[in-house]
């Protein structure tokens, strides 16, 4: 098979703004510049995609010459083949410990906003309050890793645990332009989008899976749904 062949792959990290943001609008009828400029990707990168969305069945592409549109007609076969592909494993992890009940209550004070962005039980928790747990996991998007880790870990006084492992745990994010796309705040804390949620808790142990459907019930229930 040439490269030129090859499919694009419309789950990888840049690729996947497409698909986020059809998700927003399920109903609107798209054309391929709406998925550029700002926060977006280049035409090319767009028009790939599209194509390889019309490939799998996820979308119907209508052809009108100038006034041609794109319509996402399987929006559930999207969101299953997703979850089949992704992996919370692919993110880079570093892990610490705290002592103190109330640390979650630190991280608005400490970390920036749209600079971190909760996930996994302790994200859909403030949702769905579903789960019991005491791990804390948080996406960062620093500008300088080692240096920024070091300062968050002193003003959270956080220690690094020998044997490794602990409690709260930072994620470099193996998705580096798209997992704050649509993060939102819920209850004063900066979350990760309902659909990276889901994305994230639905192959994770313990009770991942459990948790990820509840929460698409909790959605259906509230008149909402992925996005």
């Amino acid at each position: 098979m040439r490269k030129n062949d090859k499919m694009k792959n419309i789950f990888a990290d840049k690729a996947s703004l497409v698909p986020r943001k059809m998700l927003l609008n399920p109903k609107r009828k798209w054309v391929v510049r709406d998925f550029t400029g700002y926060e977006g990707i280049s035409l090319g990168m767009s028009q790939e995609v599209l194509k390889a969305m019309a490939i799998k069945g996820y979308i119907e592409r209508v052809k009108k010459g100038p006034e041609s549109y794109t319509v996402l007609t399987n929006k559930e076969k999207l969101i299953s083949d997703w979850v089949e592909s992704y992996s919370f494993d692919k993110n880079v992890i570093d892990s610490y410990y705290s002592a103190d009940k109330y640390i979650l209550n630190k991280f608005r004070k400490v970390l920036k906003e749209k600079h971190y962005a909760l996930t996994l039980h302790i994200g859909a928790n403030l949702m769905t309050s579903f789960v019991r747990t005491e791990e804390i996991f948080v996406y960062l998007n620093l500008k300088d890793w080692e240096k920024d880790i070091l300062e968050i870990r002193q003003k959270l006084e956080l220690k690094e645990l020998v044997r490794g492992g602990g409690n709260v745990h930072f994620i470099h994010s193996f998705y580096k332009n798209s997992v704050f796309f649509n993060a939102q705040k819920i209850k004063g804390y900066h979350v990760v989008s309902n659909l990276q949620l889901y994305l994230d808790l639905y192959n994770y142990q313990p009770r991942g899976r459990e948790h990820a459907e509840y929460l698409i019930k909790l959605l259906g229930e509230k008149g909402k749904d992925l996005e």
